[in-house]
């Protein structure tokens, strides 16, 4: 790779990354060049909606990362799946779309990211949308990202819903409206044709014509390259040893929570003892790069079901093999959708001011094989149900292991290290119980499985907790705008102490927000994109019925 010139140079191919380079080149003013560490997503197990259960653990598509061993959950390394490959964790993840609670955007604006409020981000999310629900207060129709609600026969979604008011719950039509908690049906970034809508297939492939944007894959950038304090390339690794990129207006790394921080550090930019302790010199010293990570704890429920009604009826493999040939041919079946039965997001206690609690309902057990009639026997069917924890306190960290940028930074999530998490997650655990037993779900879930069906007492649910719990693979915020003495960026995602450089992606994220985290990237990079270009829409004007729900 030569040392070529470019206006933006655009680090990472995943969500934020493929909008960045989408709209930076949209005018055909400025030359931008995009790069990906991966390769192509057109692989089956990534375009067929169901097969994002094969892609996530596919080493040729994921970065493979593990966390250091987390200190509060009995020393256990978990595995943290995260995309390497055109559309990054987007071409990986469920496809789940929600966009979390307004108060949560609120909570980012009173934290000192002005511009990012509920008002200010929703015209975000009605740009980026092609709703099902078309054109509306809440939503947008003829964006780049089609969304559609999971609609599978085989789900059970109905009785799920109508187990909600027995539990003591409501229901909403709409979590992403003016009513936004309660059980809902879950939503998804599927097109018409049954394939997955991600940012490379919604932003990204309708933009290679342009002569203005150059996207190359299998590209790993060591570091950011500056002169002085400015950032005016990056130093891309290749066979024949490092090649420097430089950009003339500025870099943008879109790297994600783990990687964002890991190149900033490569580059000089981050805690000074810590570069040091590395035999890196210091060009910045900001003391909240790779600080400040936050992701969803979550825990499993299993209840073997009183009937064969669970989706495993559908993994016979005749029926798997005649509806993977009808999704190739006609974008229909149930290859072509989630899973999820309802998409539940509730309050554990009744002095919450938002919900704290999401659970992900699934009808198939969650360690589900494909079977085979007097070969391989159908397993027992299971009821699997995901309890995630919105609103972690507990804060994590992302560390160098060495000064070399191929070796993974050192990642440990810190889950549970705050007594209140542990306290919600207990919660949260018994509130699902409850739901499951209510009427008329409690017709079709039977015991609860082994080996923690039996914990009930706070030390026994610990216990529980502390040996099983994983994550929701949400990670954000270790380059957080608005956080006083520790924000990395500014509210319009420039890097704090440097010039021509900013991170847009997950990481710039001041706190989690309560649900799914795809499309909140996506908008944070559609109004970054737009803060480049000096544009800004208006705050929109939240309806008064959202203000009394």
């Amino acid at each position: 790779m030569s040392e070529a010139q470019f206006d933006y140079i655009v680090v990472g191919g995943g969500s934020a990354g493929c909008v960045m380079a989408a709209r930076l080149s949209e005018d055909g003013k400025d030359n931008v060049l995009l790069l990906e560490a991966g390769g192509s997503d057109d692989h089956p197990y990534i375009q067929m909606p169901l097969g994002f259960l094969r892609a996530m653990v596919q080493p040729q598509f994921n970065w493979n990362y593990m966390t250091e061993p987390e200190p509060h959950l009995d020393g256990r390394q978990m595995p943290m799946p995260r995309g390497r490959v055109m559309g990054g964790s987007g071409s990986i993840n469920g496809m789940f779309a929600m966009r979390g609670h307004p108060a949560d955007y609120d909570q980012w604006a009173q934290m000192g990211a002005r511009g990012w409020s509920y008002a200010d981000c929703l015209p975000y999310f009605r740009k980026m949308e092609d709703s099902w629900r078309g054109e509306g207060p809440y939503h947008g129709a003829g964006g780049p990202v089609r969304i559609q609600p999971i609609d599978s026969p085989h789900v059970l979604h109905e009785e799920m819903m109508a187990s909600a008011e027995n539990a003591g719950f409501a229901t909403t039509d709409d979590l992403g409206g003016a009513v936004p908690e309660g059980f809902a049906r879950g939503e998804q970034t599927v097109d018409e044709s049954g394939r997955r809508v991600s940012a490379a297939s919604a932003y990204i492939k309708p933009a290679l014509g342009r002569r203005n944007l150059d996207v190359r894959s299998g590209c790993q950038v060591n570091r950011v390259v500056f002169e002085g304090k400015r950032a005016v390339g990056v130093e891309v690794h290749t066979p024949d040893g490092p090649q420097v990129v430089r950009a003339g207006k500025e870099v943008i790394l879109s790297g994600g929570t783990y990687n964002s921080p890991h190149l900033l550090m490569l580059s000089g930019i981050g805690p000074a003892e810590h570069l040091k302790s590395h035999g890196i010199d210091v060009l910045h010293d900001s003391a909240g790069v790779g600080r400040n990570l936050q992701e969803h704890p979550t825990a499993s429920l299993e209840w073997f079901a009183k009937k064969p009604v669970t989706f495993l009826r559908q993994l016979r493999w005749d029926r798997l093999a005649f509806n993977a040939i009808r999704w190739a041919l006609t974008g229909t079946g149930t290859m072509a959708s989630q899973l999820n039965s309802c998409n539940v997001v509730v309050r554990t206690a009744d002095h919450l001011d938002r919900p704290d609690m999401q659970i992900m309902v699934n009808p198939i057990r969650f360690d589900a094989q494909t079977w085979f009639p007097l070969i391989k026997p159908e397993q027992d069917h299971v009821f699997w149900a995901g309890v995630v924890q919105l609103h972690p306190e507990s804060r994590g960290w992302v560390e160098l292991k060495s000064a070399d940028p191929l070796e993974n930074a050192a990642i440990t999530l810190n889950l549970m290290s705050e007594d209140a998490d542990m306290e919600q997650m207990r919660r949260a655990i018994r509130t699902a119980r409850r739901i499951y037993a209510s009427e008329p779900m409690s017709q079709l879930v039977g015991a609860e499985r082994p080996p923690f069906a039996g914990a009930e007492s706070d030390d026994e649910l610990n216990a529980m907790i502390r040996a099983t719990c994983y994550t929701a693979q949400h990670p954000t915020s270790t380059c957080a705008m608005g956080m006083g003495e520790r924000s990395v960026v500014d509210e319009e995602c420039r890097v704090i102490g440097v010039e021509g450089l900013r991170v847009v992606d997950a990481s710039v994220m001041p706190t989690v927000p309560g649900g799914n985290t795809n499309l909140p990237v996506i908008m944070v990079a559609e109004k970054a994109a737009d803060a480049m270009r000096g544009v800004k829409l208006p705050a929109d004007e939240i309806p008064a019925r959202f203000a009394a729900a």
